[in-house]
């Protein structure tokens, strides 16, 4: 909920899943919310920035959390590659 400056005022907000998109409830003790750096793709050096990624517990209990830590952040720098210019022989 929001007051009418537009500042949000909900005493909990909550967290959805990255990969199956389910909410994450209060009491769900066993979900994650891992921060992956942003690395400059020519350099190799990180950038300070960072993309969090929430894994319920759901995931977890079926052991398939790192699959889905790394189906999306394989998504994510799919996303933000620049496709190299090949240069004219």
């Amino acid at each position: 909920m929001q007051n009418e400056s537009g500042e949000n005022v909900d005493l909990y907000v909550p967290r959805k899943c990255s990969y199956t998109h389910r909410l994450v409830a209060a009491k769900d003790h066993s979900s994650v919310q891992i921060n992956v750096a942003n690395v400059d793709p020519v350099t190799g050096i990180a950038t300070g920035d960072y993309t969090p990624y929430c894994l319920g517990g759901y995931i977890r209990f079926k052991s398939e959390g790192d699959m889905a830590l790394t189906t999306l952040v394989k998504e994510n720098d799919s996303k933000t590659l620049v496709p190299e210019v090949v240069a004219e022989e």
